[in-house]
This record gives C-alpha cells, structure tokens and sequence, in this order.
C-alpha cells in the first residue's frame, strides 16, 4: 500500500464541514482541546489523536449508542483472543506472567481497530493519516483498512498475489469484504468470544450456498456425503501461507521489533482443533502460526512454559476459495493422499507434542475408493 504524504495525513477539506451528519460537529466535541485560545500550542492541550479508541461511547456513541457499546468490545478494539491464548500458554508465575503480558502490550496490540480508524482514518499499524480528508466513509475502503491490517495472508489470498494460485472466485464476481463480513459482525454483540470462530454472525458458505443439499443441485452427493465432517475449505481452499517462529524484543534504540523464520506456502488438512456442535466436522484446514517457545525471551525466560496447551497448526478458514481445486478434482485427489493431510512429518519436533490433537494419524486418512 503507497504511504501517505505528511499533508494528505492531516489535511482536512472544506467539504467536512458542509457533512449533514458529522460537519455540524465542533471538532473539540470529539477531539477535545481549547477552539476559543489562540495560541495553537495551548489550544491542541490536551488533544485526542483517536476519540473512538479504546471506548467510543463517549464520542460515536453520542449519535451511534447502540453500535458504540458493542463495538467497544469487538475483537477489532479489544484483541481480547490474543490475550486469551498467550494467557493460556504463559507461565503461572506472577511476576513472569507480568513480564509476558507487558511484552504482548508491546508486540501483540499494536493492530487494534476502532471506529475512527475504519470509517476516517488508516489504522495505526499502517501509519494511520486520513482517508478522505476526514470525510467519514460508511463502507470503510477494502485496500486502506481491510487488507490494511489483513494483507500479508487475506490480500495476497483473495486477489490472487501469491504465485501460481489464482484470486478467491468471490473476488471475480466483484464481493467487497462487506458482502460477506457485514456490519454486524465487525461491531459484534458485546459477548466475550475466546476467538473469532465464535461470533455468532459470522459469515456461514450455507447463508449463500443453501441450496447445496437439494436434490436438484449438481454434486449434492458430494455435498450431503461430507456434510459435518469437513469443513467447506476442506475442498474448496487453494494453498495458503503458513508462519513459523515469531520473537520480539527492542533494538538499541528502544524500538520494538519482531522477526520470523520464515513462512511457506501450503494446504494441510488436521483434526479440528475447535470441533462442537457449530462446529462439528472432524477434518479441517489448518494453518501455522508463528507462536513459539521463545516468543517473548527478550523480555523474561520461559515466559510460555505452558506452550503445548495450544497447537500451532490451528483453525484456518483462507480467502482463496475455488470451485475445483487440485483435492477436489477426483476422490483419489484426497483420499489416500497422505500428503495433503497433517501428519508428524509435517510437524517440527519441539511443536509436536502441541498439535498432537490436530496431527492426522494414518489410520484417519480416508481411504481410496474404487473408481
């Protein structure tokens, strides 16, 4: 994404003030700070940069309430599974916890959202600077927030970036993220999700797709056969990228960094990690993230004693959905190809025990079918 100009950051066209819904809004009603001083200096004191962040009842809320109070716990605002999953790794120790807690501050919160950052600025992660000279934008643009913050695995996924894998098939019929992830479920319902799996109006492939198991479609056998036991990306997802090993710290300047040991291009199939009843099928896509033992050793040793609660080869649901795909073209394109599903050869040794819940044994790979 090309960066902003320092002006086009800051500039704000006249044309805001002339907004029937936010242009009668006096900007220190929202901002805060001092419009009768006239020395600049003092009259910024004091300023909000985002009025939305971390609670936007105050601000949104007065005109927006009922959206304001959900959306000031969405998983956008609060990155509460983050938390939730180092939490369960980290070590029981206070004061160690202490210290991985400060380090996920540090490292892991920096790509929050928030209400300001959809609809009129780019989000912090990327520099922020205005979208539009701060005309708000009710449909927040897909290439300056969306894949914004989601660009190195959904962007790349969906329009096709990665080499030799074409774009999502819903991307050439023209589908915004919108069309799918909707208003509702990026403001939520103000429930605490452990993970994004959870939220309750979340796309479903059925909400679109319903008529997959009438009689009249064209593979409902194929569909009513596999129903609850695999997962829809299972046959339908293109390879995706998988990450490896994550550290943090601060370089001599103090500034916080982060390196990985790479990242590959793949397609596994595991158990799934998070099977229920919303959930129920055995088989699903699953993709490496790049969580590891020494993630926050800058910062204190064996910070995630309790590593192997979680596996690194988690749920995936990739945005590189095809109607045919190489698993897809045959039965035995799948089954009895040990190759495409997780097993312990695909699995370093000091994650192994972690993904034990996930690994594909070979006696649970399907099997050939006749032809």
């Amino acid at each position: 994404m090309e960066p902003l100009a320092p002006h086009e950051k800051v500039y704000v066209d006249s044309e805001f003030a002339e907004d029937e819904n936010h242009g009668q809004i006096g900007c220190e009603e929202c901002h805060g700070g001092n419009p009768s001083d006239p020395n600049w200096k003092t009259a910024h004191k004091d300023v909000v940069r985002d009025p939305s962040y971390p609670d936007p009842t105050e601000s949104c809320g007065q005109c927006h309430d009922e959206i304001a109070e959900t959306a000031k716990t969405s998983l956008h605002m609060t990155l509460a599974p983050y938390k939730k999953m180092i939490d369960m790794r980290a070590n029981p120790d206070e004061s160690v916890h202490a210290k991985v807690d400060a380090a996920r501050e540090t490292h892991c919160n920096s790509c929050h959202s928030s209400c300001g950052q959809c609809h009129v600025s780019r989000p912090d992660s990327v520099d922020g600077g205005l979208l539009a000279a701060h005309l708000f934008q009710k449909r927040p643009p897909v290439h300056t927030v969306c894949t914004a913050c989601h660009g190195s695995r959904i962007d790349k996924e969906y329009f096709g970036k990665n080499a030799g894998i074409p774009p999502d098939i819903h991307k050439e019929k023209y589908f915004r993220c919108d069309k799918c992830h909707t208003g509702k479920e990026m403001h939520e319902d103000g429930k605490d999700y452990a993970n994004r799996y959870e939220v309750e109006n979340a796309p479903k492939c059925v909400a679109c797709h319903e008529d997959i198991y009438k009689d009249t479609s064209e593979n409902v056998k194929q569909h009513t056969d596999h129903k609850d036991k695999l997962s829809c990306q299972v046959c339908h997802s293109m390879p995706y990228k998988n990450c490896y090993a994550c550290h943090v710290g601060k370089d001599d300047q103090g500034l916080a960094y982060y390196k990985t040991k790479g990242s590959m291009l793949n397609f596994k199939i595991g158990l799934n990690p998070l099977q229920s009843e919303k959930r129920p099928e055995k088989y699903v896509t699953v993709r490496h993230v790049p969580v590891d033992q020494n993630t926050f050793s800058f910062y204190v040793e064996n910070g995630l004693s309790r590593f192997d609660v979680l596996p690194t080869w988690k749920l995936a649901t990739p945005h590189n959905i095809r109607r045919q795909t190489p698993q897809n073209k045959t039965c035995n394109s799948c089954h009895g190809n040990a190759d495409l599903f997780l097993g312990e050869k695909d699995v370093k040794a000091e994650y192994m025990k972690a993904n034990k819940k996930v690994i594909v044994p070979s006696e649970l790979i399907p099997q050939k079918v006749k032809d």
